[in-house]
């Protein structure tokens, strides 16, 4: 990439992150993931979180999930609980799927909150 190409992507990024209202975090918090994958299927998987922010979540997800869909998410180590970073007894977050694509077996999700937390 030439130095111009370099300098014209760092400004995309920017202005592409300047527009988020909550800023996000780069964390890996495992979670239970329910709802209806694309197929209409119930389903219950243990999926983990890549990054996060107030307003949604990027995830690995073991299904294929449908565009609009609403899911939810549980949290489920105690031991996250128990350091502080989440608080005791929260309940779960209910989502929309707003983008997904496919990484060999596991499926990445950008879901957007229906209620923001924190």
């Amino acid at each position: 990439m030439s130095v111009r190409e370099n300098i014209v992507q760092q400004k995309v990024s920017q202005s592409y992150d300047d527009r988020r209202r909550f800023h996000r975090i780069h964390l890996q918090i495992p979670l239970f993931v329910r709802g209806r994958d694309a197929h209409g299927e119930q389903f219950v998987e243990l999926g983990k979180t890549l990054d996060i922010s107030g307003l949604g979540a990027f995830l690995i997800c073991p299904r294929s999930l449908a565009i609009s869909d609403i899911i939810t998410l549980t949290i489920p180590a105690p031991s996250i609980i128990s350091s502080g970073l989440v608080p005791a007894g929260m309940p779960p977050i209910q989502a929309r799927v707003k983008r997904q694509q496919e990484a060999g077996e596991v499926h990445l999700v950008g879901v957007e909150f229906l209620k923001p937390i924190g």
